[in-house]
C-alpha cells in the first residue's frame, strides 16, 4: 500500500476502469488522466484530493447508524475503490477494527446472503468438483497469489454453521496490518452444504442447498483443492479459517508438513494467548510452568490453546511433555475432561484427560458432569481462558473463588462476538477489585480500574498478519511452531503490561 510515482499502462477506458474497484479513483482522476482514459464527462468537474475523498466516506460512514450498516457500506466502497477503502480504515483503524473485523463481521456472515450485492474471490462447490481445477486456473491465471484465505464455513467467529461466507476480513487484515498487497490475495469458500435449517429454508441463501457433505467425500473434495494450490502456487500460504472441530485440526496435522499452511482458529488463537499469558506472568514474575491452567471451551480454539501454552511451557521453561500436560484442566459440554467420560472424548483430546481418582468427593450437578465452579475450588487456578462462547459462564461467584486464592488472576474471556463472551471485563475487574490481568477476544469499553484511571482492553491482538507476511517474504514451505513461538515471544514484549502491571 505504499505511494508510488510510477507510470502504469492499463488497458481499460471509459466504464471499464470506473467499475474496476483496483483502478477506480472516483473524483481524484486528474484533468489529465480523464482525457487519456476517457473519461471526460464521465466525472463530476472536480477533481478531488484522497484526503477530501476520505473526508467524504467518512461522513458517508457516520450516516450509518449501527455497526452491520457501517459494514456493508465500507464493503461497499471496497467494491467500488479498493485504495480509497483501505486509505479510509488506516485513518480510523481503531474504530473501524471492530466493524471489518471481529465482531461485526460475525453478523455480517450470518446476513451473507442477505447482503450480497457482488461475487469476490472464489467460490468451489462440491456440486461442481468435477470443474474444480479449470475453475480454480481461470482465476489465478496470470496472477501473482501470495496469500489464500480459505474456510467451509462450518463454525464461523461462535455462531456456528453459516454455510457459505467468503473469508474476505482476514485477507483486509493482512493488507491493513501485514502490507500485504490486495492483489495477491486470494479469499476461497469451500461449499460443501450446511446444516443449517434456518439457512436450508432460506429462498435468498446464494450458498448449495444441501446438508454438508463428510467423511470421505468431504476429504476427497478438500484435498483436491489443496493439491491444487500446492501446484500451481508453490510458494503461497494457505491460511485456513472457520473450519469445524472435527476438521480443523485433522487438517492442519495432514498438511502442514506438505505446504505452507496456518489456521488462526488454532494456532493464532494459540499464539495470541500465549503473548497475552507470557506477558501476564510477566507482571506476576512467575512462569509458564508456574501457572494451574483451566480452559472453558475444548473445541477447536480450545485445544489450539492448549497446546501452545504447553508447547510453550516444555520449550522455555524445559518441563517434560507429559508433565507440562498435567497443569491444564479442559471442560467441555460435557463437562470436566476426564477418564470417565470414555467414548464422549475426542481422540486429539486424550493427552489432557484427567485421571478419575483426582476426583472423588468432588460434587457434580444432575448430569453427573464436575461444573466450572467446582473445577476451580478443586484446583485454584492461576489462569481461567474462555473460548466456548458460553455467555456469562464466568459467573461473579467463579471468579471470586478463583481470586481467593490468586493475588493476580489471569482471566481472558475470549469468545466472541462480544455478546457470547464467558464474562463481560468491567465485572471481572470490579469482582477481583482491579487485580485481575485481562486480555478479551472482542472489543470492549476502557475499565475504570481502583486507582480512578482507564485503562483500554484489547481484543486477542492480531498476530497471524506478522506470522503470515513473515512466510510469504520467506516463501517458507511450511510454518512452523517455533516460528509461530517466537511470533507469540515478540508479541507479548510489547505488551504495555510489563511498564505499568
Amino acid at each position: 500500500m505504499a505511494s508510488t510515482n510510477r507510470i502504469v499502462r492499463v488497458a481499460l477506458r471509459g466504464d471499464a476502469i470506473l467499475t474496476n474497484p483496483l483502478w477506480n479513483k472516483g473524483t481524484a482522476f486528474t484533468l489529465k488522466e480523464r482525457k487519456q482514459l476517457g473519461l471526460m464527462g464521465r466525472l463530476p468537474y472536480k477533481v478531488n484530493t484522497i484526503d477530501q475523498q476520505c473526508q467524504r466516506a467518512y461522513d458517508q460512514l457516520l450516516s450509518r447508524d449501527t455497526p452491520l450498516r457501517k459494514n456493508s457500506f465500507l464493503q461497499s466502497l471496497k467494491e467500488q475503490n479498493s485504495v480509497l477503502f483501505y486509505q479510509l480504515l488506516l485513518r480510523h483503524l481503531k474504530e473501524l477494527m471492530p466493524i471489518v473485523y471481529t465482531p461485526t463481521e460475525a453478523d455480517a456472515i450470518a446476513n451473507y446472503s442477505h447482503l450480497f450485492r457482488r461475487s469476490e474471490g472464489l467460490y468451489l462447490t462440491y456440486s461442481g468438483r468435477d470443474s474444480m481445477e479449470e475453475d480454480f486456473f481461470e482465476q489465478i491465471k496470470g496472477r501473482d497469489i501470495d496469500l489464500i484465505v480459505c474456510s467451509d464455513s462450518g463454525a464461523i467467529l461462535g455462531i456456528g454453521d453459516q454455510g457459505v461466507g467468503i473469508s474476505t476480513a482476514k485477507s483486509v487484515i493482512y493488507t491493513l496490518l501485514a502490507g500485504i498487497n490486495p492483489v495477491k490475495s486470494l479469499p476461497v469458500v469451500l461449499d460443501v452444504g450446511t446444516d443449517n435449517e434456518i439457512l436450508l429454508n432460506d429462498p435468498l441463501y446464494v450458498g448449495w442447498c444441501h446438508k454438508r457433505i463428510r467423511g470421505e467425500d468431504y476429504d476427497q473434495f478438500t484435498d483436491k483443492f489443496v493439491q491444487l494450490v500446492r501446484k500451481y502456487l508453490p510458494h503461497s500460504l494457505l491460511h485456513f479459517e472457520d473450519f469445524g472441530v472435527t476438521n480443523a485440526q485433522r487438517l492442519l496435522d495432514l498438511y502442514r508438513d506438505k505446504h505452507a499452511v496456518f489456521n488462526d482458529d488454532i494456532q493464532g488463537t494459540g499464539a495470541v494467548t500465549l503473548a497475552a499469558v507470557v506477558s501476564a506472568v510477566g507482571v506476576t514474575k512467575s512462569t509458564l510452568a508456574d501457572q494451574r491452567y483451566i480452559i472453558y471451551g475444548a473445541g477447536s480454539a480450545g485445544l489450539g490453546i492448549a497446546r501452545q501454552l504447553r508447547d510453550g511451557i516444555v520449550q522455555t521453561d524445559g518441563v517434560p511433555l507429559d508433565k507440562a500436560n498435567r497443569q491444564f484442566y479442559l471442560i467441555d459440554k460435557h463437562g470436566l475432561i476426564k477418564e470417565s467420560l470414555g467414548d464422549l472424548i475426542r481422540p486429539e483430546l486424550r493427552e489432557f484427560v484427567r485421571p478419575n481418582d483426582e476426583w472423588e468427593g468432588v460434587p457434580t450437578n444432575d448430569k453427573g458432569e464436575i461444573t466450572l465452579l467446582e473445577v476451580v475450588k478443586k484446583t485454584k487456578p492461576t489462569v481461567l481462558i474462555g473460548c466456548s462462547t458460553h455467555a456469562g459462564a464466568f459467573t461473579q461467584e467463579v471468579v471470586q473463588e478463583m481470586a481467593k486464592t490468586v493475588d493476580r488472576p489471569i482471566i481472558l474471556p475470549l469468545s466472541n462476538p462480544s455478546r457470547l463472551v464467558e464474562v463481560d471485563p468491567a465485572k471481572a475487574n470490579d469482582w477481583t477489585n482491579g487485580r485481575a490481568l485481562l486480555a478479551t477476544g472482542s472489543p470492549f469499553p476502557p475499565a475504570r480500574m481502583p486507582n480512578g484511571k482507564n485503562y483500554i482492553l484489547l481484543p486477542d491482538a492480531l498476530i497471524y498478519p506478522g506470522l503470515g507476511f513473515g512466510a510469504v517474504i520467506a516463501k517458507a514451505r511450511s510454518l512452523s511452531d517455533s516460528m509461530i513461538l517466537a511470533g507469540a515471544q515478540r508479541l507479548a514484549s510489547l505488551s504495555p503490561a510489563l511498564k505499568d502491571p
